[in-house]
């Protein structure tokens, strides 16, 4: 079992940068695949971006040049770089780990873009 703690969140205006942060209470070495998800008001939970043991990464067409995912096993830690906020980027955003048929998600934190 690992939980996930995401950090980094908050109020940025449109055209901003925030680095979201999902610290992991074990090792992420073994773990395959680890991304952020994000739930707009009403909207369902989509993926924004993922990376896998081996550096491979996948992103949502609506964030390609603007974000960036990455993993640092040493800290446990995956991250999400963003810049040129827009409003709609605006959402929850929940960090997610999956091995070994096993998901785990953490509670999730607030990113609000304005205008």
């Amino acid at each position: 079992q690992v939980q996930l703690v995401e950090s980094g969140g908050g109020l940025v205006q449109a055209g901003g940068s925030l680095r979201l942060s999902c610290t992991a209470s074990r090792s992420i070495f073994s773990i395959n695949y680890m991304g952020w998800y994000r739930q707009a008001p009403g909207k369902q939970r989509e993926l924004v971006a993922g990376i896998r043991i081996g550096g491979t990464t996948d992103y949502a067409d609506s964030v390609k040049g603007r974000f960036t995912v990455s993993r640092d096993n040493a800290k446990n830690t995956v991250n999400l770089q963003m810049y040129s906020l827009k409003p709609e980027d605006t959402g929850t955003y929940y960090c997610y780990s999956g091995t070994d048929g096993m998901s785990y998600w953490g509670k999730g934190t607030l990113v609000t873009v304005s205008s």
